[in-house]
């Protein structure tokens, strides 16, 4: 993959943009730059992670770089993007390869803090969600021969950077970001590890609530076909058949083929899949279009999966929790299932 250029501009642009005062993304706090810690999350998912293991502490403040449905494949960091990022004292990422423009951006921006790694202690899938996973990810029931053909072309360097999709990897992430975050903020501690365990608490009941209501489903009925390769974890946790994407590639940039496409369509017919979901940070057009060759519904608007991307304030996916309950619930219900009540602290 290219990586895009966006130095130069960015860098034209630095100085008019230090004397006007702006500022980048958004933020966890009030305290802007007069805050002690100055903090910065690359991708929706990691800040809204960080944003919960930060809470109410005092002093602290985050900025978020991608913002709702952009994709994290395709950004470009502003010029107030890397003011923010040359400021902060802690750096929190997706890793995996997920941001492409880091390195450049850091150079261009004269980060020297801390970086805080989010795929830290997560076993990476080297394999698309409708491959032969490995011994690691031997809870993925997926069946390599109704799958579609992917495009060696396709894969992204360093392997699936999807991670957060599994909630249980959504967890460790919380606990690595914490434990970043300790070691920068002393003052803060208690704070981090308070909000870090009440957080985790909803993790693990988000996890629990999703695997309750996906094994009432037969396994052999739980398929799915979604717009691109990005839900390796989620399927290989809960034991979803992934029969194929709509982009065969781990990046949601890449164009799927004619052949491809065909390939999908005939295993949607073959499978017996009832659905195909698009996803709120991408066009429907290539689900729609593959969904009516196929002479099966499209969940798409409203109805669209939030993956790489979380929603915008006030959207049914503007928090990992509320992005992965929808997700999960319009699964269900394509499944033919009615989900259980959620649990209190999740409502």
């Amino acid at each position: 993959m290219h990586k895009r250029s966006f130095i130069v501009p960015a860098l034209l642009a630095l100085t008019a943009l230090a004397l006007s005062g702006c500022s980048a993304g958004t933020t966890a706090s009030a305290d802007g730059a007069d805050a002690d810690l100055q903090i910065v999350a690359t991708t929706t998912q990691v800040a809204d992670f960080t944003r919960n293991v930060i809470g109410n502490a005092s002093g602290v403040d985050l900025t978020q770089l991608i913002q709702p449905n952009q994709s994290a494949h395709s950004y470009d960091p502003s010029a107030a993007d890397l003011t923010a990022l040359g400021a902060a004292d802690v750096l929190v990422i997706n890793g995996v390869g997920l941001e492409e423009w880091l390195d450049d951006a850091i150079a261009a921006s004269g980060f020297d803090g801390v970086t805080i790694d989010a795929d830290t202690g997560i076993t990476i899938s080297e394999v698309g969600a409708g491959e032969d996973h490995t011994a690691d990810e031997a809870d993925a029931h997926t069946d390599e021969a109704d799958a579609p053909a992917t495009d060696d072309a396709h894969a992204h360097d360093g392997g699936d950077p999807h991670i957060w999709t599994d909630v249980h990897n959504a967890e460790t992430i919380v606990q690595t970001i914490t434990d970043g975050l300790v070691t920068a903020d002393q003052g803060n501690a208690s704070a981090f590890e308070a909000n870090a365990t009440a957080y985790t608490a909803q993790l693990t009941d988000l996890d629990e609530w999703i695997r309750t209501n996906v094994d009432t489903v037969p396994e052999s009925e739980r398929l799915l076909v979604s717009n691109h390769d990005a839900l390796g974890y989620f399927t290989a946790a809960y034991h979803i058949d992934y029969v194929g994407s709509v982009i065969p590639s781990f990046d949601d940039n890449a164009e799927p083929s004619a052949a491809e496409i065909d390939a999908l369509v005939a295993a949607i017919k073959a499978t017996g899949v009832t659905a195909v979901f698009s996803e709120a940070s991408l066009s429907p057009k290539t689900a729609e279009t593959i969904a009516t060759e196929a002479g099966v519904t499209v969940y798409s608007g409203d109805e669209a999966l939030y993956v790489d991307s979380l929603g915008p304030t006030g959207s049914a996916g503007d928090t990992y929790i509320k992005a992965q309950l929808h997700n999960a619930t319009l699964m269900l219900e394509s499944w033919g299932v009615t989900p259980s009540p959620l649990p209190a602290d999740l409502q």
